[in-house]
């Protein structure tokens, strides 16, 4: 649904990618997105997939780290 914006060495680039689950929860992978990624990322609203450790009390999900953008969708 967004980007968020990178710091350090990611400044001018996309630092996360700013997600909602189908259970409408909002959270940011800023994890296992390469350098190529961070200067063109995926366009808002494309379908990704994403791995986690394990759920927050409040429904988001832990340690997001970025897959890849889901083909076709």
């Amino acid at each position: 649904v967004g980007y968020a914006a990178g710091t350090g060495n990611n400044l001018g680039r996309v630092g996360a990618l700013v997600c909602v689950d189908a259970g409408k929860t909002t959270f940011k992978i800023g994890t296992g997105l390469s350098d190529a990624q961070r200067d063109v990322p995926p366009p808002i609203g494309s379908c990704i997939t994403y791995r986690y450790q394990n759920m927050h009390t409040s429904g988001a999900p832990r340690f997001p780290v970025f897959v890849r953008v889901r083909p076709g969708e």
